[in-house]
């Protein structure tokens, strides 16, 4: 059950607009469709910036660059420390 609540203000056509493509869509209210646009947006708004896609050359670089790479140095130490402590995966 939702809990938290948000209160907005929107121009009456698009109001309008949000009304009727939730009654096309045989949802059963207004609240019901903004709460899946909202998930469905931000659900790829974070995906897109929490991944990173390369060309397979430029990868294939890193790659061959890793292999041939000594033991990692200070900043990428520091780099590697940063994101755990960020919480980043």
């Amino acid at each position: 059950m939702a809990t938290a609540r948000l209160d907005l203000r929107l121009d009456e056509d698009i109001k309008a607009k949000a009304e009727k493509a939730s009654a096309l869509l045989g949802l059963k209210s207004l609240t019901e469709y903004v709460v899946r646009l909202m998930d469905e947006d931000s659900t790829q708004v974070i995906a897109e910036h929490e991944s990173i896609t390369v060309e397979d050359n430029v990868f294939d670089r890193f790659v061959d660059a890793c292999d041939k790479a000594k033991a990692p140095n200070k900043a990428l130490l520091d780099a590697v420390s940063f994101t755990k402590e960020q919480g980043i995966k």
